[in-house]
């Protein structure tokens, strides 16, 4: 056979196998029903994403044909000065999601971009670039949120979120929920708990279906890492909360939905059950970003309950697993990319973005100690190390950013908690719930009195965190909507908080 002939039966072998490219479709109903987004800011560009789906409950309602999709970024809402455009393949292995990766921008400034496929055009979002390498920057301002089980509650707090004078959105985890639990429902999820990539799918259109929701990702670019439910409550690492022996079979399905719906960089597109999510996002020389992932790489919790995985409360006579020096949270070579970054950060604030709780937390009034596994509770020695290279490599003012335990929580972070001298070497603020219920108030009077390092700890209503960060100081405002059960529920700021550069450790305003 001439070489000719088998360059042509392979290229006509592969143009069989890939998808049919449907270029003017026609569509049932409004294919953007999910909305647009944001994310991963550069100085030069931004990722924008979509998804296709005229029936979002029922797997999208598209055909398994790749489909043309046109975008354009504007100077202007109106885009009578388009700076970017082009076209893109929405393809049906991926549920017709698009991620674009807009480049040739300036740095810091704001655009408006849109999609159209067929007769359809999308909504129009905002976004906004970071500044230029190196470059000095006033001030940026950020809302950080996490924990946004549907059930529960409307996304009032997003809608008051898109509201604020805002350059950056960070969510810490908990964007869906794969479990039905809590009180007093408004709304109900399409289906039973989720175990397949269709199913994962469905889920996600259900969130993103909120009206609220897609005005806050419209509204403002946004880094984003993930907690449990997004796959499976308490999982750590290969390790379900029953064991399951096919766990990561659904822990693939579930972080392939994640990048379906996340605008995420194609350098973050999972390969089977793996997927690299931590990554390092500068704002000039005013913020650098360490967003990590804690589960995926994990040791499972210490002492679990009798054949079971996942998270139980624990006293250390019963539970010497908990202070093995080796256990980690983020695994060895997360904690080794982590601590790298810290020396070579040349940022006025480094941002530890994550899903947990990272300071100390005593349950048990008393001499006793109890605490809780799936947390950085479960993991001290892996904490101490962190904070420990905190205080050797000395970014500059160090702040962590967390979310999942429901309240809004204020602290010290040290290396050692349970001397009182210890220096503090970070801050920490940690955000209430979008809608999931939080614990009872009286626990968390508890908590503060067996942990002085907690400066503030509140249950009572959910919200979000806004941060304005600029050279001499960082202001911290907890904003909780009045009911998550009202859709058009009011917002107030529950407190408020500096850190001053150069003195960790936040004081009230």
């Amino acid at each position: 056979m001439g070489l000719d002939r088998r360059r042509f039966l392979l290229a006509s072998s592969l143009a069989l196998a890939a998808p049919r490219l449907w270029a003017s479709p026609a569509f049932s109903a409004d294919p953007f029903s999910l909305g647009v987004a944001s994310g991963a800011p550069l100085p030069d560009g931004v990722v924008l994403w979509t998804r296709l789906a005229p029936d979002p409950l029922e797997g999208g309602g598209l055909p398994p044909a790749d489909i043309a999709v046109r975008w354009e970024v504007a100077r202007d809402e109106g885009f009578r000065d388009i700076v970017r455009q082009g076209s893109a393949r929405a393809e049906a292995r991926h549920a017709h999601s698009v991620h674009v990766e807009a480049d040739g921008l300036e740095p810091v400034r704001w655009y408006w971009y849109r999609f159209m496929a067929g007769g359809a055009v999308s909504p129009v979002g905002r976004t906004r670039t970071a500044p230029a390498a190196g470059s000095p920057a006033d001030r940026l301002r950020l809302a950080f949120a996490s924990c946004q089980q549907y059930e529960q509650g409307f996304y009032a707090a997003h809608r008051h979120m898109a509201a604020e004078d805002l350059d950056l959105v960070v969510f810490l985890g908990d964007y869906i929920y794969e479990s039905s639990w809590g009180v007093r429902h408004v709304r109900k999820h399409e289906a039973p708990e989720p175990t397949t990539l269709e199913q994962y799918r469905n889920r996600y259109a259900r969130y993103k279906s909120d009206p609220d929701l897609q005005r806050c990702h419209a509204a403002f670019p946004w880094l984003v890492t993930w907690d449990d439910h997004e796959v499976d409550n308490d999982y750590a690492n290969d390790r379900s909360e029953d064991l399951d022996p096919n766990f990561l079979a659904r822990r693939a399905a579930a972080y392939q939905a994640y990048w379906e719906h996340m605008p995420l960089r194609a350098g973050a597109r999972p390969d089977g059950p793996h997927m690299r999510l931590h990554g390092r996002h500068d704002f000039g020389t005013l913020a650098c970003f360490h967003v990590l992932d804690g589960r995926q790489y994990r040791d499972h919790q210490a002492c679990p309950r009798y054949l079971r995985g996942g998270a139980n409360v624990v006293d250390d006579l019963h539970c010497p697993p908990r202070l093995e020096p080796k256990r980690s949270l983020l695994g060895e070579a997360q904690e080794r990319w982590l601590y790298a970054g810290f020396s070579r950060s040349k940022a006025r604030w480094n941002i530890v973005a994550q899903a947990l709780l990272m300071a100390q937390a005593d349950r048990k009034p008393g001499p006793e100690r109890q605490f809780w596994t799936d947390g950085w509770d479960g993991y001290p020695a892996a904490r101490s190390r962190l904070l420990q290279a905190v205080a050797e490599r000395r970014p500059a003012n160090p702040l962590v950013i967390g979310g999942d335990i429901h309240f809004n929580c204020v602290a010290d972070l040290k290396i050692d908690f349970d001397n009182e001298q210890s220096p503090v070497v970070a801050t920490e603020f940690c955000t209430t719930s979008i809608t999931s219920q939080g614990p009872l108030q009286s626990r968390l009077d508890v908590l503060r009195a067996e942990n002085p390092h907690v400066r503030f700890a509140s249950s009572e209503k959910r919200g979000y965190v806004t941060l304005e960060l600029g050279e001499k100081r960082c202001l911290a405002h907890l904003r909780v909507i009045d009911s998550e059960k009202k859709a058009d529920s009011g917002i107030s700021t529950l407190a408020s908080f500096v850190v001053e550069d150069g003195r960790p450790g936040p004081k009230p305003l």
